[in-house]
């Protein structure tokens, strides 16, 4: 797989894709952070294009959000726990592909680097 940065959301409540959750991505360097793309999964659960792409890619502290409380007020749940999910990472290596997806329920969530 060639390198970039991906990511999918899927709903375990509902046994499936989670369609229009809004993801920005950051990059973060001491205390600053600047926003570097932003998407809305599609009907698979999945961002149309790479967050980043191959030439995109760089070293340094990235920080996905994911706003899970507007898709489940507007979708699936009247509520949810939760509001934003942000996940921290690092891109040690930028020749490599990350995938970062989201295991997401209305009062939990759990993440990891995929393939």
């Amino acid at each position: 797989m060639t390198a970039g940065l991906t990511t999918h959301v899927l709903d375990t409540s509902r046994e499936g894709p989670a369609e229009g959750v809004e993801v920005t991505l950051y990059r973060l360097e001491d205390d600053h952070r600047e926003r570097v793309a932003a998407a809305t999964t599609n009907h698979d659960g999945r961002v149309d294009e790479p967050l980043l792409d191959a030439d995109e890619m760089e070293t340094g502290t990235f920080e996905l959000v994911f706003d899970v409380g507007t898709y489940y007020r507007e979708g699936p749940a009247e509520s949810s726990f939760l509001d934003e999910v942000p996940v921290r990472f690092l891109i040690d290596d930028p020749t490599e592909h990350y995938h970062v997806p989201l295991l997401l329920s209305p009062g939990g969530y759990t993440t990891y680097r995929g393939s």
